[in-house]
């Protein structure tokens, strides 16, 4: 007769002790985006770990004891930047072992939209700086990792839910909606089919005004129909370029 091993204490369900699980460190990092004249950008900060010599790395801290996740990205959010009233999302949890020199680090990495020219970000910190999405080649930690992993969210919710207006302004021209999805896809669309793709959708109202003081012939403002959304399946925007 086989013998079948004997089964491993569980917490789920076996009273075991816990002590030695508490050495591990839970953090969150921050990526948070960012759309500024035609190019996509992340707001980084200074590492001054003498293991990184200098690197950028995202915006994080450890997870406090008195609160949970969510509350910990927003006050990172808040702390770094000033605000607490942008899109905030959770992507994916980070456990390797040496990925923090300092012990055992498991980090939740959230993502971020900002509209950089119309919230003023407190950038008290002279090594906090925005950066281009494009021009970033390599980070402190596993950053790299975590930003590509939350960039490649950002791609496909895109095309599933409005969150990019979350990067332009109130009032916007179809020139800087097409723009900002060529940025974040990473393609170059064609200027008739785009804007005939949004106008079937039904979620652009026209403001009635036009764009001023800027270097190209004006275009016609518009703003995002949030509320005809609201009262439809998210599955109403279906973005198949």
């Amino acid at each position: 007769m086989t013998r079948r091993p004997a089964a491993q204490p569980n917490i789920n369900t076996t009273p075991i002790s816990i002590a030695d699980y508490f050495k591990v460190a839970i953090s969150v990092d921050c990526v948070i985006f960012g759309f500024d004249e035609g190019v996509l950008k992340v707001l980084l900060i200074k590492c001054n770990l003498d293991e990184f010599n200098g690197e950028w790395s995202l915006l994080g801290d450890l997870v406090r004891p008195d609160e949970d996740l969510d509350k910990a990205s927003y006050r990172i959010l808040k702390e770094r930047t000033g605000l607490d009233d942008v899109y905030l999302e959770q992507v994916h949890t980070f456990g390797s072992l040496n990925r923090h020199p300092n012990g055992r680090v498991v980090t939740t990495a959230y993502y971020s939209l900002v509209n950089i020219q119309h919230h003023e970000l407190q950038l008290s910190d002279n090594e906090l700086h925005w950066h281009p999405f494009n021009e970033i080649r390599s980070m402190a930690f596993d950053h790299m990792q975590i930003l590509q992993t939350c960039y490649t969210r950002l791609q496909q919710k895109v095309l599933r839910e409005p969150v990019v207006f979350n990067l332009l302004p109130p009032k916007f021209s179809l020139r800087d909606l097409q723009s900002l999805y060529e940025a974040i896809l990473g393609v170059e669309m064609d200027r008739r089919n785009f804007r005939k793709k949004f106008f079937q959708m039904g979620f652009l109202v026209d403001t009635e005004q036009m764009e001023d003081n800027v270097p190209h012939r004006p275009g016609k403002l518009y703003k995002f129909n949030h509320r005809k959304y609201s009262k439809l399946s998210k599955k109403a925007l279906d973005i198949n370029f």
